[in-house]
């Protein structure tokens, strides 16, 4: 009788049970960090090796490295090189998945025997997320223990900006609580950028506003997505490109402006089918299917059309940004 050969995959760690498990001193051998949220991410590597090494080791025994930059063999020298007088090491080793699935499997056989002196963190940006049923992910985490970044939920947003407004003795008023919510989407990273720039803009013992929102945050695009939606209703290519031109000198780039319209377009194509928008935006729900009214399926399906193709030309470089957008501009008015 033959017996089927198992592979064992570990459980998957919520970040919030890494952070208890790491406050209390336990770690794992190795860790495969990955999801939507970079940020949050970074910022896990930075706390695991903070607890793992004492103070005098962190310069020297703290390697961060990046696997586009290192050859699987410069990596597997590194991993092998015991530090003196069993010192600990960490390793943060990003972009795995750029390795070929041979040189892969090689540094993972190097790792996969725990070292109580060593934690390795084997990551991949959200940009590269691996499906759970992809060969990735099935090889590294069969001796990693997984852990997903997700962005945050809409009330975990808010609490994080209540309690970090109120050590700054800030208020908020409740427009601006779900227009900042909006703003950053779950996104950590964008949600601490934006309450630094409030907490240094407004006094203590003030509350901060909508307007304030409006003058201060990088993050304004929601509603100026939702403005620019208004003026494709009207189908006028010269207000169009007018709107698309001010927020790029404003700071939006290209790639941001379509990735944004991509979302708020489908968001409109979703709601307008009794669905949920995408993000975290339920609380705007009434103001996609108000906008969402103005177009009908057929004509929400071509824009979300056009916004891709626009995308896969800028990716490509193709054709000048310039040309991208004038063209899309033109496809948009013509929806109308």
């Amino acid at each position: 009788m033959t017996c089927r050969r198992l592979v064992l995959f570990l459980a998957m760690a919520s970040p919030k049970q890494l952070h208890d498990d790491i406050s209390k001193g336990k770690f794992k051998p190795v860790y495969y960090f990955y999801g939507q949220e970079d940020f949050r991410r970074s910022e896990a590597e930075k706390f695991v090796a903070d607890h793992f090494l004492p103070d005098l080791q962190r310069s020297i025994n703290y390697h961060k490295i990046d696997s586009r930059k290192t050859s699987a063999g410069e990596l597997m020298a590194s991993l092998a090189n015991l530090p003196m007088l069993g010192e600990k090491e960490v390793f943060i080793i990003g972009s795995f998945e750029t390795y070929k699935a041979k040189e892969m499997g090689q540094i993972l056989q190097l790792i996969k025997n725990p070292d109580p002196n060593r934690v390795v963190v084997l990551s991949t940006p959200s940009a590269k997320t691996p499906k759970k049923d992809s060969t990735l992910y099935k090889t590294v985490t069969s001796i990693a223990e997984p852990v997903e970044f997700r962005f945050m939920t809409v009330e975990e947003t808010q609490s994080i900006i209540m309690t970090r407004l109120a050590k700054h003795k800030l208020a908020i008023d409740r427009a601006a609580l779900e227009l900042l919510t909006g703003l950053v989407d779950g996104n950590r990273g964008g949600l601490e950028s934006e309450l630094n720039k409030l907490i240094d803009y407004k006094a203590e013992g003030g509350s901060i506003t909508v307007e304030d929102i409006s003058q201060i945050c990088a993050g304004y695009e929601l509603f100026n997505i939702f403005e620019l939606g208004d003026i494709i209703v009207e189908g006028k290519i010269q207000k169009i490109m007018r709107m698309v031109n001010s927020l790029i000198g404003a700071g939006t780039s290209i790639d941001m402006l379509v990735a944004l319209l991509q979302q708020h377009f489908l968001s409109l194509y979703l709601v307008k089918n009794g669905k949920s928008p995408v993000g975290n935006r339920g609380f705007l729900i009434p103001k996609f299917r108000q906008q969402a009214r103005a177009y009908s399926n057929l004509q929400l399906e071509g824009i979300i059309k056009s916004l891709a193709e626009a995308n896969t030309e800028l990716r490509h470089q193709r054709l000048p940004e310039e040309l991208v957008l004038e063209t899309l501009a033109l496809e948009l008015s013509n929806k109308k």
